[in-house]
């Protein structure tokens, strides 16, 4: 009995602490919209124009993607404006798959998530060790991104000509340091840090000569192949997958 009541009580501090993470998270994240918000406006758009794409769209890196674009090239650059957020979207749909086991299954289960299936709310919930943690990261940080997001975009949206270049308060490096913060306590190994080093000079190298998108598709394709063939033949003395909760589907060879 003592054993049990001991094991539920860390399974609800490992579930605390992934809802702090992910609040902390969502702190960071959200006060970069209001960068968005700014630059939208100063882009062309409506106010409600703005709000609207935070609200359907929600996704940022789409959604300054597509705010560019339109800055640059005005109304008649809207087809290439979509083909830039549409390519940086895609990375959310294999976060849907690697997500899955963690919402469950049903179809509104997942209708549901699928808003909130963003990079933020997938990094936090994979730096958990259990499953409802990996839920409750999830969940905690998506919600409150999507909240927080939408009230800073308009904050950003209203106050845009008050603030005046957004750019120079640095938000985009507090988001940049959250994810660090969530990735670091993960590279323990040589191919872990072979993985992120290669994905990253990827990324740096295509990003000036390629269109948004496309360097972070490439980027992971790279990430993929160092991962799945196991380049620097490192083997996992912990046992495989011990950084896994122990009952997920995956463990099984379920999707």
């Amino acid at each position: 009995m003592r054993s049990f009541r001991r094991t539920d009580g860390q399974r609800d501090a490992q579930s605390r602490r992934a809802a702090r993470q992910g609040l902390a998270v969502a702190l960071a994240t959200s006060a970069y919209g209001i960068s968005f918000g700014a630059l939208s406006v100063a882009s062309g758009l409506d106010v409600w124009q703005t709000c609207v794409l935070s609200l359907f769209m929600f996704t940022g890196g789409s959604q300054f993607a597509f705010v560019g674009v339109i800055g640059a090239g005005g109304p008649a650059a809207a087809p290439a404006a979509i083909a830039s957020s549409a390519l940086l979207g895609v990375r959310n749909a294999a976060y849907a798959m690697r997500m899955s086991p963690v919402v469950g299954r049903g179809f509104w289960r997942r209708a549901a998530a699928t808003p909130f299936t963003i990079d933020e709310s997938t990094a936090v919930s994979l730096a958990q060790t259990t499953t409802r943690a990996r839920a409750v990261g999830f969940w905690v940080t998506g919600i409150a991104i999507y909240v927080g997001w939408n009230i800073s975009t308009l904050v950003g949206a209203l106050l845009g000509d008050v603030l005046g270049d957004p750019r120079q308060y640095g938000l985009d490096a507090a988001a940049a340091a959250a994810f660090l913060a969530l990735l670091w306590p993960r590279l323990r190994g040589r191919q872990a840090i072979a993985v992120g080093a290669a994905a990253a000079v990827v990324a740096v190298l295509l990003t000036p000569g390629l269109m948004p998108g496309v360097p972070v598709i490439v980027a992971a394709l790279v990430a993929l192949a160092v991962g799945w063939f196991n380049l620097l033949c490192e083997s996992d003395r912990r046992g495989g997958a011990a950084s896994e909760p122990v009952d997920i589907p995956e463990r099984k060879g379920l999707p």
